[in-house]
Protein backbone atom coordinates (compact mmCIF):
# COMPACT_ATOMS: atom_id res chain seq x y z
CA UNK A 1 0.00 0.00 0.00
CA UNK A 2 1.21 3.47 -0.85
CA UNK A 3 0.24 6.57 1.15
CA UNK A 4 0.96 10.13 0.12
CA UNK A 5 1.13 12.43 3.13
CA UNK A 6 0.61 16.09 2.21
CA UNK A 7 1.71 18.78 4.65
CA UNK A 8 2.61 22.44 4.38
CA UNK A 9 3.37 23.87 7.82
CA UNK A 10 5.75 23.15 10.68
CA UNK A 11 3.03 21.89 13.10
CA UNK A 12 1.90 19.42 10.45
CA UNK A 13 5.40 18.01 10.17
CA UNK A 14 5.41 17.46 13.92
CA UNK A 15 2.05 15.63 13.81
CA UNK A 16 3.08 13.61 10.78
CA UNK A 17 6.25 12.56 12.60
CA UNK A 18 4.20 10.58 15.12
CA UNK A 19 2.28 8.70 12.44
CA UNK A 20 5.33 8.13 10.24
CA UNK A 21 7.13 6.67 13.24
CA UNK A 22 4.41 4.00 13.54
CA UNK A 23 4.59 3.19 9.82
CA UNK A 24 8.36 2.69 10.01
CA UNK A 25 8.16 0.64 13.21
CA UNK A 26 5.13 -1.59 12.61
CA UNK A 27 4.44 -1.59 8.86
CA UNK A 28 7.84 -1.64 7.23
CA UNK A 29 7.48 -3.37 3.87
CA UNK A 30 3.68 -3.18 4.04
CA UNK A 31 3.15 0.57 3.73
CA UNK A 32 5.20 2.98 1.65
CA UNK A 33 4.81 6.62 2.64
CA UNK A 34 5.62 9.50 0.29
CA UNK A 35 5.95 12.86 2.03
CA UNK A 36 4.91 15.88 -0.02
CA UNK A 37 5.61 19.37 1.31
CA UNK A 38 3.66 22.10 -0.46
CA UNK A 39 6.00 24.79 0.86
CA UNK A 40 3.05 26.80 2.24
CA UNK A 41 4.96 28.03 5.29
CA UNK A 42 8.64 28.75 5.01
CA UNK A 43 10.16 28.36 8.45
CA UNK A 44 13.83 29.01 9.14
CA UNK A 45 13.58 26.69 12.15
CA UNK A 46 12.87 23.76 9.82
CA UNK A 47 16.57 23.20 9.38
CA UNK A 48 18.44 19.91 9.48
CA UNK A 49 18.32 19.83 13.28
CA UNK A 50 14.50 20.13 13.20
CA UNK A 51 14.24 16.90 11.23
CA UNK A 52 16.94 15.22 13.33
CA UNK A 53 15.32 16.14 16.66
CA UNK A 54 11.95 14.76 15.63
CA UNK A 55 13.35 11.84 13.63
CA UNK A 56 11.47 13.06 10.54
CA UNK A 57 12.48 12.13 7.02
CA UNK A 58 13.09 15.01 4.65
CA UNK A 59 10.20 15.52 2.20
CA UNK A 60 10.28 13.35 -0.89
CA UNK A 61 8.61 16.15 -2.87
CA UNK A 62 8.73 19.90 -2.23
CA UNK A 63 6.46 22.08 -4.35
CA UNK A 64 7.81 25.39 -2.96
CA UNK A 65 4.40 27.04 -3.23
CA UNK A 66 3.87 29.95 -0.84
CA UNK A 67 2.67 33.53 -0.88
CA UNK A 68 -0.32 35.12 -2.55
CA UNK A 69 -3.88 35.19 -1.31
CA UNK A 70 -5.75 32.08 -0.21
CA UNK A 71 -7.41 31.39 -3.54
CA UNK A 72 -4.27 31.82 -5.58
CA UNK A 73 -2.16 29.69 -3.24
CA UNK A 74 -4.73 26.90 -2.99
CA UNK A 75 -5.26 26.88 -6.75
CA UNK A 76 -1.56 26.53 -7.51
CA UNK A 77 -1.31 23.72 -4.98
CA UNK A 78 -4.24 21.85 -6.50
CA UNK A 79 -2.58 21.91 -9.93
CA UNK A 80 0.80 20.68 -8.70
CA UNK A 81 -0.51 18.11 -6.21
CA UNK A 82 -2.70 16.60 -8.94
CA UNK A 83 0.39 16.17 -11.12
CA UNK A 84 2.20 14.34 -8.32
CA UNK A 85 -0.82 12.12 -7.60
CA UNK A 86 -0.98 11.10 -11.25
CA UNK A 87 2.72 10.19 -11.19
CA UNK A 88 2.82 8.41 -7.81
CA UNK A 89 -0.67 6.84 -7.91
CA UNK A 90 -1.05 6.45 -4.12
CA UNK A 91 -3.79 4.28 -2.64
CA UNK A 92 -4.62 6.97 -0.11
CA UNK A 93 -3.87 10.63 0.63
CA UNK A 94 -3.25 11.52 4.27
CA UNK A 95 -3.81 15.11 5.41
CA UNK A 96 -3.59 16.94 8.72
CA UNK A 97 -5.46 19.85 10.23
CA UNK A 98 -6.87 22.81 8.34
CA UNK A 99 -4.31 24.62 6.19
CA UNK A 100 -4.65 25.54 2.52
CA UNK A 101 -2.36 22.57 1.86
CA UNK A 102 -4.91 20.30 3.55
CA UNK A 103 -7.74 21.59 1.39
CA UNK A 104 -5.74 21.55 -1.84
CA UNK A 105 -4.68 17.93 -1.33
CA UNK A 106 -8.24 16.93 -0.49
CA UNK A 107 -9.67 18.55 -3.61
CA UNK A 108 -6.97 17.04 -5.85
CA UNK A 109 -7.43 13.55 -4.42
CA UNK A 110 -11.22 13.67 -4.50
CA UNK A 111 -11.22 14.64 -8.19
CA UNK A 112 -9.05 11.60 -8.91
CA UNK A 113 -11.20 9.32 -6.71
CA UNK A 114 -8.33 8.64 -4.32
CA UNK A 115 -9.51 7.99 -0.73
CA UNK A 116 -8.63 10.73 1.76
CA UNK A 117 -7.77 10.26 5.41
CA UNK A 118 -8.11 13.39 7.57
CA UNK A 119 -6.31 13.61 10.91
CA UNK A 120 -7.89 16.15 13.31
CA UNK A 121 -11.28 15.74 11.66
CA UNK A 122 -14.39 17.31 13.18
CA UNK A 123 -12.80 20.36 14.78
CA UNK A 124 -15.05 23.40 14.62
CA UNK A 125 -14.69 27.00 15.79
CA UNK A 126 -18.07 27.91 14.23
CA UNK A 127 -16.46 31.03 12.83
CA UNK A 128 -16.75 30.95 9.04
CA UNK A 129 -14.61 34.09 8.78
CA UNK A 130 -11.62 31.88 9.57
CA UNK A 131 -10.08 30.34 6.43
CA UNK A 132 -9.15 27.35 8.58
CA UNK A 133 -12.82 26.68 9.37
CA UNK A 134 -13.69 26.55 5.66
CA UNK A 135 -10.70 24.28 4.97
CA UNK A 136 -11.56 21.77 7.69
CA UNK A 137 -15.27 21.57 6.83
CA UNK A 138 -14.66 20.98 3.11
CA UNK A 139 -11.93 18.44 3.84
CA UNK A 140 -14.17 16.48 6.21
CA UNK A 141 -16.94 16.27 3.65
CA UNK A 142 -14.73 14.62 1.00
CA UNK A 143 -12.78 12.30 3.33
CA UNK A 144 -13.26 8.54 3.54
CA UNK A 145 -11.54 8.11 6.90
CA UNK A 146 -12.00 10.79 9.55
CA UNK A 147 -9.77 10.56 12.61
CA UNK A 148 -11.17 12.67 15.43
CA UNK A 149 -9.20 13.76 18.51
CA UNK A 150 -12.19 14.04 20.88
CA UNK A 151 -15.82 13.07 21.46
CA UNK A 152 -16.78 16.66 20.68
CA UNK A 153 -15.30 16.42 17.18
CA UNK A 154 -17.21 13.18 16.57
CA UNK A 155 -20.43 14.95 17.58
CA UNK A 156 -19.65 17.89 15.29
CA UNK A 157 -19.39 15.52 12.33
CA UNK A 158 -22.60 13.72 13.30
CA UNK A 159 -24.39 17.08 13.37
CA UNK A 160 -23.28 17.58 9.76
CA UNK A 161 -24.51 14.13 8.74
CA UNK A 162 -21.09 12.45 8.71
CA UNK A 163 -20.87 9.13 10.55
CA UNK A 164 -19.31 6.59 8.16
CA UNK A 165 -15.58 6.15 8.50
CA UNK A 166 -15.42 8.26 11.68
CA UNK A 167 -13.05 7.16 14.46
CA UNK A 168 -12.27 8.79 17.80
CA UNK A 169 -8.60 7.87 18.04
CA UNK A 170 -7.39 10.63 20.36
CA UNK A 171 -4.96 13.42 19.54
CA UNK A 172 -1.64 12.75 17.82
CA UNK A 173 -0.28 15.81 19.63
CA UNK A 174 -0.79 13.94 22.91
CA UNK A 175 1.24 11.05 21.48
CA UNK A 176 4.00 13.53 20.70
CA UNK A 177 3.78 15.23 24.11
CA UNK A 178 4.26 11.90 25.86
CA UNK A 179 7.07 10.81 23.54
CA UNK A 180 9.16 13.96 23.96
CA UNK A 181 8.31 14.52 27.63
CA UNK A 182 9.90 11.16 28.40
CA UNK A 183 12.97 12.16 26.39
CA UNK A 184 13.26 15.49 28.18
CA UNK A 185 12.79 14.06 31.69
CA UNK A 186 16.39 12.89 31.84
CA UNK A 187 17.72 15.99 30.11
CA UNK A 188 19.97 18.01 32.44
CA UNK A 189 18.78 21.27 30.86
CA UNK A 190 15.18 20.60 31.95
CA UNK A 191 14.09 23.06 34.65
CA UNK A 192 11.47 22.98 37.37
CA UNK A 193 8.55 25.42 37.29
CA UNK A 194 9.82 28.99 37.04
CA UNK A 195 8.18 32.31 37.84
CA UNK A 196 7.60 33.46 34.29
CA UNK A 197 4.88 33.73 31.67
CA UNK A 198 5.54 32.15 28.29
CA UNK A 199 3.78 34.16 25.57
CA UNK A 200 3.30 33.75 21.84
CA UNK A 201 1.62 36.07 19.36
CA UNK A 202 1.22 35.25 15.68
CA UNK A 203 -2.38 34.82 14.51
CA UNK A 204 -3.43 37.19 11.74
CA UNK A 205 -6.65 38.07 13.58
CA UNK A 206 -4.43 39.73 16.21
CA UNK A 207 -1.35 40.87 14.31
CA UNK A 208 -3.25 42.31 11.32
CA UNK A 209 -5.78 44.22 13.42
CA UNK A 210 -4.11 47.30 14.86
CA UNK A 211 -6.67 47.77 17.64
CA UNK A 212 -6.31 44.19 18.84
CA UNK A 213 -2.54 44.28 18.51
CA UNK A 214 -2.20 47.54 20.47
CA UNK A 215 -4.43 46.16 23.24
CA UNK A 216 -2.34 42.97 23.51
CA UNK A 217 0.93 44.93 23.53
CA UNK A 218 -0.41 47.15 26.32
CA UNK A 219 -1.33 44.05 28.32
CA UNK A 220 2.15 42.57 27.80
CA UNK A 221 3.69 45.88 28.82
CA UNK A 222 1.73 46.10 32.08
CA UNK A 223 2.17 42.43 32.97
CA UNK A 224 5.91 42.60 32.40
CA UNK A 225 6.23 45.29 35.09
CA UNK A 226 5.40 42.66 37.71
CA UNK A 227 6.04 39.26 36.11
CA UNK A 228 8.80 38.17 33.72
CA UNK A 229 7.49 37.40 30.23
CA UNK A 230 9.39 35.30 27.70
CA UNK A 231 8.17 35.96 24.16
CA UNK A 232 9.59 33.89 21.28
CA UNK A 233 8.75 36.23 18.44
CA UNK A 234 8.20 35.17 14.84
CA UNK A 235 9.88 37.46 12.29
CA UNK A 236 6.53 38.36 10.72
CA UNK A 237 5.14 39.55 14.06
CA UNK A 238 8.38 41.37 14.85
CA UNK A 239 8.22 43.20 11.53
CA UNK A 240 4.62 44.29 12.13
CA UNK A 241 5.40 45.53 15.64
CA UNK A 242 8.43 47.41 14.33
CA UNK A 243 6.50 48.95 11.46
CA UNK A 244 3.79 50.19 13.86
CA UNK A 245 6.38 51.47 16.37
CA UNK A 246 5.04 49.10 19.02
CA UNK A 247 8.19 47.06 19.55
CA UNK A 248 9.64 49.68 21.93
CA UNK A 249 6.62 49.22 24.22
CA UNK A 250 7.91 45.71 24.93
CA UNK A 251 11.29 46.72 26.36
CA UNK A 252 10.56 44.94 29.64
CA UNK A 253 9.57 41.74 27.81
CA UNK A 254 12.28 39.15 27.20
CA UNK A 255 11.92 38.80 23.42
CA UNK A 256 13.80 35.80 22.05
CA UNK A 257 14.14 34.14 18.66
CA UNK A 258 11.70 31.38 17.62
CA UNK A 259 12.69 28.14 19.32
CA UNK A 260 13.18 24.59 18.12
CA UNK A 261 10.34 22.23 18.98
CA UNK A 262 12.25 20.55 21.81
CA UNK A 263 13.37 23.87 23.33
CA UNK A 264 9.82 25.21 23.12
CA UNK A 265 8.58 22.19 25.07
CA UNK A 266 11.13 22.99 27.77
CA UNK A 267 9.87 26.57 28.02
CA UNK A 268 6.26 25.39 28.13
CA UNK A 269 6.83 22.78 30.82
CA UNK A 270 8.72 25.23 33.03
CA UNK A 271 6.32 28.18 32.73
CA UNK A 272 3.76 29.04 35.39
CA UNK A 273 1.30 30.41 32.82
CA UNK A 274 1.09 30.29 29.03
CA UNK A 275 -0.39 33.32 27.25
CA UNK A 276 -1.01 32.59 23.59
CA UNK A 277 -3.14 32.81 20.47
CA UNK A 278 -1.88 29.44 19.22
CA UNK A 279 -4.18 26.45 18.90
CA UNK A 280 -1.40 23.94 19.43
CA UNK A 281 -0.04 25.62 22.54
CA UNK A 282 -3.46 25.57 24.20
CA UNK A 283 -3.33 21.79 24.09
CA UNK A 284 0.33 21.53 24.99
CA UNK A 285 -0.27 23.72 28.04
CA UNK A 286 -3.07 21.35 29.00
CA UNK A 287 -0.89 18.26 28.46
CA UNK A 288 1.85 19.72 30.67
CA UNK A 289 -0.64 20.96 33.32
CA UNK A 290 0.19 24.63 32.79
CA UNK A 291 -2.80 27.03 32.93
CA UNK A 292 -3.40 28.89 29.68
CA UNK A 293 -4.85 32.29 28.76
CA UNK A 294 -5.90 32.35 25.11
CA UNK A 295 -6.05 35.62 23.18
CA UNK A 296 -8.78 34.49 20.81
CA UNK A 297 -12.55 34.87 20.70
CA UNK A 298 -13.17 31.16 20.17
CA UNK A 299 -11.29 27.87 20.28
CA UNK A 300 -11.62 24.44 18.72
CA UNK A 301 -10.22 22.90 21.91
CA UNK A 302 -13.29 23.43 24.07
CA UNK A 303 -12.31 20.64 26.46
CA UNK A 304 -9.50 22.79 27.88
CA UNK A 305 -12.06 25.52 28.62
CA UNK A 306 -14.61 23.13 30.15
CA UNK A 307 -11.97 21.71 32.49
CA UNK A 308 -10.97 25.24 33.64
CA UNK A 309 -7.33 25.06 32.53
CA UNK A 310 -7.80 27.51 29.69
CA UNK A 311 -9.74 30.76 29.40
CA UNK A 312 -10.63 32.85 26.36
CA UNK A 313 -9.94 36.57 26.69
CA UNK A 314 -9.85 37.80 23.10
CA UNK A 315 -7.70 40.92 22.77
CA UNK A 316 -9.21 42.63 25.82
CA UNK A 317 -6.33 44.19 27.76
CA UNK A 318 -8.02 44.06 31.15
CA UNK A 319 -9.13 40.44 30.74
CA UNK A 320 -5.66 39.42 29.60
CA UNK A 321 -4.03 41.02 32.64
CA UNK A 322 -6.62 39.90 35.20
CA UNK A 323 -6.82 36.26 34.13
CA UNK A 324 -3.08 35.87 33.62
CA UNK A 325 -2.38 37.21 37.11
CA UNK A 326 -5.08 35.02 38.61
CA UNK A 327 -3.58 31.89 37.04
CA UNK A 328 -0.07 33.00 38.00
CA UNK A 329 -1.06 33.32 41.65
CA UNK A 330 -3.01 30.06 41.79
CA UNK A 331 -3.21 27.22 39.27
CA UNK A 332 -6.49 25.28 39.05
CA UNK A 333 -6.82 22.93 42.00
CA UNK A 334 -8.17 19.94 40.08
CA UNK A 335 -5.80 18.08 37.79
CA UNK A 336 -7.26 17.91 34.28
CA UNK A 337 -8.99 14.84 32.92
CA UNK A 338 -7.47 13.59 29.69
CA UNK A 339 -10.06 13.95 26.92
CA UNK A 340 -7.44 13.56 24.17
CA UNK A 341 -7.00 9.81 24.25
CA UNK A 342 -4.41 7.50 25.74
CA UNK A 343 -1.35 8.46 23.73
CA UNK A 344 -1.82 5.82 21.03
CA UNK A 345 -3.66 7.86 18.38
CA UNK A 346 -0.96 7.28 15.76
CA UNK A 347 -1.16 3.51 16.14
CA UNK A 348 -4.95 3.59 15.87
CA UNK A 349 -4.82 5.73 12.73
CA UNK A 350 -2.49 3.41 10.86
CA UNK A 351 -4.32 0.31 12.09
CA UNK A 352 -7.61 1.66 10.72
CA UNK A 353 -6.01 2.64 7.42
CA UNK A 354 -4.50 -0.82 7.11
CA UNK A 355 -7.87 -2.46 7.86
CA UNK A 356 -9.58 -0.21 5.31
CA UNK A 357 -7.46 -1.69 2.53
CA UNK A 358 -7.50 -5.27 3.81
Amino acid sequence: MKIMTVIGARPQFIKAAAVSRVIKKNYKGKIKEILLHTGQHYDENMSKIFFEQLDISLPDINLNISGGNHGSMTGRMIIEIEKQLEVEKPDLVLVYGDTNSTLAASISASKLNIPISHVEAGLRSFNMNMPEEVNRILTDHVSSLLFCPTNTSVMNLANEGISDGVFNVGDVMYDIAIHYSEKIKNDKTQQNKQDYILATLHRAENTDNIDRLESIVQAFCELSQDIPIILPLHPRTRNILTKLNLINNLKAVNIIEPQSYIDMIRYEQSAKVILTDSGGMQKEAFFYKVPCVTMRDETEWTETIDLKWNILVGADKEKIIENTKNFFEASPKILPDQPYGDGSASNKIINEIHKYFN
